[in-house]
């Protein structure tokens, strides 16, 4: 057998020279359910991990802003209601300017 044609085995047979006989292919098909089994545990911790930091994300940032919230709750109107407009504001100042002569 010349060099090409062992090549050309080996494209075709993967890399034991011998093509796969039954045992072969159960195992090749074990290993393939046991990598796809991994695979998904390991997307499954992988979510754990995020929602796990998102809620501790969630939970710093609600410590966080408790003071700004009670401040909030007694910058409420007496009446319990708030009437909305709108408001301009002008200023009534007066800019002198002098030139040189």
């Amino acid at each position: 057998m010349n060099d090409q044609q062992q090549r050309s085995r080996q494209r075709h047979f993967g890399f034991a020279g011998q093509p796969p006989g039954p045992v072969g292919r159960v195992a090749g098909f074990v290993a393939a359910v046991a990598a796809t089994i991994l695979a998904f545990m390991f997307s499954l911790v992988l979510v754990a991990l995020v929602v796990a930091g998102g809620a501790a994300l969630g939970g710093w940032l609600w410590w966080k802003t408790r003071e700004a919230r009670k401040a909030m709750d007694g910058r409420r109107p007496a009446g319990g209601y708030v009437i909305e407009g709108e408001a301009v504001r002008e200023s009534e100042t007066v800019v002198v300017r002098r030139f040189p002569e």
